[in-house]
């Protein structure tokens, strides 16, 4: 997978995308609402089993209680967690559909460098060229089309190239999967 101006290509493909309202980054920080720059791996497949059917083996459901950690000061920083938990957090099982399928990546860790991002997800994206907080997001039958081909230690690449990009990749570019 490789993020390119007009999108994420993949297999020959090209994924209409967002990534982060402020673009891509070399130098990713906590809350600057940027992709960061890399090569990264893909880590996990978490999904909402009660929205959606297994998207592929090694999937992992996400329960009520699970949280990830994006509080640079918490020894749990960038890490899945269960509530009841004090730090702050995202929740996964949101109302939204926005994480109901969540390719994790290998950004920051482990181990988890304090305050150099975290979260850094592919999931659905709210609507065409809504920008992330760094995440990449993607339309949802994409998604769905990536998640079944995807495994652990899928690669990632987002050039450096692109950073000074403001916003979206892809802005409604791309094609969709045809089967």
């Amino acid at each position: 997978m490789v993020l390119t101006p007009r999108g994420l290509r993949v297999a020959g493909r090209v994924l209409a995308c967002s990534i982060g309202r402020s673009g891509v980054t070399a130098a990713k920080r906590e809350g600057d609402g940027a992709t960061p720059a890399g090569i990264h791996r893909i880590t996990g497949l978490l999904w909402r089993a009660d929205r959606l059917p297994r998207p592929a083996p090694w999937a992992v459901p996400i329960r009520a209680g699970d949280l990830w950690c994006d509080d640079p000061g918490d020894p749990s920083y960038n890490r899945l967690v269960r509530a009841p938990f004090a730090a702050r957090h995202e929740v996964l099982r949101r109302a939204d559909p926005l994480y109901d399928l969540v390719l994790v990546t290998d950004w920051n860790g482990p181990p988890a460098r304090p305050g150099a991002g975290s979260a850094i997800f592919l999931h659905q994206w709210r609507r065409p060229g809504f920008p992330t907080a760094g995440c990449i997001a993607m339309a949802r039958p994409d998604l769905l089309w990536l998640a079944a081909r995807a495994c652990p230690g899928t690669r990632l690449f987002v050039p450096p190239g692109l950073a000074g990009r403001a916003g979206v990749a892809g802005r409604c570019a791309g094609q969709a999967p045809s089967d």
